[in-house]
């Protein structure tokens, strides 16, 4: 029997210990998409309690609370911390199977020197142990990220956002890492929420113009953009229900504006239409700047209404949404290729299931414009567990180029959760350790060097054409 979480955590064969700890654990970690605040790392926050950086603001524990009949007080109201950690640890024990458990124990071996196990009777002893070592300035915003051996973080942010945290970072000379913004533009575009109106103020106001039509709008996003730009923007971001392709004709694009500008009411095929005249129009802009996009899909967003009215949103009530017309997506991409206007673009489903549809759409539209043009992201959410990255790596790999894949992200809002690279990593190698151990690829160290290594850290470096060596 193997220990538990030992250095071959996760590594069943010789040759998958050998990609793991010869090449995979040793390049650095390029986060290239994360909800982490850069005024915390402007401001280089310390945490008072391991509840404060383990359990605030992450839904994903959240959510195996409750399902371990937790009262919400001990979630997201106002139970002490020690007792929050508490209800945390003995949720824990039974999380046999989740990645929560894996990462978990993760972080505690990396940042904090425990090797036991984390569960209600020794809540106590982990508690104080956490607690005094986030007292060292080691445990510092900055410092984590430093030790974690990250060299560039992008966040998150609206377009409407004056990036002030981003300019007192890239003027500060004694932090080693590039934090650069990503664009972020789903307020812009989501025209049925009710405080689209205020909405649009704010970015008016950002963009020093009025905005009373749709080319309004677009000449204050092109506005934004190239301020993001020279800031060091190389990647946008959005968040979709379904990426969408239902074309209308620009006069008729601008009279839904006009109506939702008048509070009139936009029916749903209107609010496709002018969504999907606004992607056409974000995406040729970030094909003119060399941006990458980002489509993240397939979420139903805030499916208890009693519990959003009283947490709001982001706080563990979202589900996978079935519904992802896979030709529709294909139609947006060819319609940008057509015009020349398609750019990098990374496709993420929330629904695993979408996989391999993923995986032949994005081949039509590779090109020499760049390697590995069309990407399938990584196992984004619900699926970022062993069997789902298993699953996706697998699909990518039967379907295009493994070895083209710019691989894992944290997508977090922790300074803790840099070992899911780790762990995105174990289970890499452990796939193609199986395959050469297997006989279906060669053991030639120089080709698999340059793919494990790649999919780590040196494809994403060469893809979103960031300011970095490879390693």
């Amino acid at each position: 029997m193997k220990q538990f979480m030992d250095k071959d955590f996760l590594l069943s064969t010789p040759t998958a210990q050998e990609l793991y700890h010869d090449l995979a654990a040793k390049v650095p970690v390029l986060d290239y998409h994360c909800h982490i605040n850069p005024q915390d790392i402007a401001e280089d926050r310390k945490f008072e309690n391991i509840t404060q950086v383990w359990l605030g603001g992450d839904h994903y524990k959240w959510r195996q609370m409750r399902s371990n009949g937790v009262e919400e007080r001990y979630i997201t109201g106002d139970a002490p911390d020690r007792e929050k950690f508490q209800k945390w640890a003995e949720t824990l024990e039974k999380a046999i199977g989740n990645p929560l458990f894996h990462w978990s124990h993760l972080e505690l071996q990396r940042y904090f020197g425990y090797t036991g196990v984390l569960n209600g009777d020794t809540a106590e002893e982990v508690w104080n142990l956490c607690n005094a070592k986030l007292r060292e300035p080691s445990m510092s915003a900055r410092n984590l990220i430093i030790q974690s051996n990250v060299t560039l973080i992008c966040t998150t942010d609206d377009p409407a956002d004056d990036l002030k945290w981003h300019k007192i970072l890239a003027q500060d000379s004694s932090f080693p890492v590039q934090v650069l913004p990503a664009w972020r533009p789903d307020k812009a575009m989501n025209l049925e929420k009710a405080d689209y109106g205020q909405y649009l103020e704010t970015l008016a106001a950002a963009a020093d113009m009025d905005i009373q039509s749709f080319q309004d709008l677009k000449a204050a996003l092109k506005s934004r953009m190239a301020f993001f730009n020279e800031m060091g923007c190389r990647a946008s971001d959005h968040g979709l229900e379904f990426v969408m392709y239902v074309p209308a004709a620009e006069h008729e694009v601008e009279a839904i504006f006009q109506k939702r500008l008048n509070d009139e009411t936009v029916t749903r095929e209107e609010e496709l239409k002018f969504k999907t005249a606004f992607m056409l129009f974000a995406a040729a802009e970030y094909a003119k700047m060399g941006w990458a996009m980002q489509l993240h899909y397939g979420c139903k967003r805030d499916n208890n209404k009693d519990m959003y009215a009283k947490v709001g949103p982001d706080t563990g009530y979202d589900c996978i949404n079935n519904y992802a017309p896979s030709g529709q997506i294909a139609d947006y991409l060819n319609a940008l290729d057509q015009e020349g206007s398609l750019p990098k673009t990374i496709i993420y489903s929330l629904n695993p299931n979408d996989d391999e549809a993923i995986g032949t759409i994005i081949g039509c539209f590779q090109n020499s414009d760049a390697v590995g043009k069309i990407q399938q992201g990584s196992a984004w959410w619900f699926n970022d567990h062993k069997t789902g990255m298993t699953k996706q790596m697998t699909s990518l790999a039967n379907l295009g180029l493994l070895g083209n894949f710019i691989g894992m992200l944290t997508d977090s809002r922790s300074f803790l959760s840099y070992p899911r690279h780790e762990y995105f990593r174990r289970i890499l190698c452990e796939l193609i350790g199986n395959w050469v151990e297997n006989g279906e690829y060669p053991k030639d160290m120089k080709m698999l060097e340059k793919i494990v290594k790649g999919i780590s850290y040196n494809n994403a470096v060469r893809y979103f054409g960031f300011e970095l060596d490879v390693k």
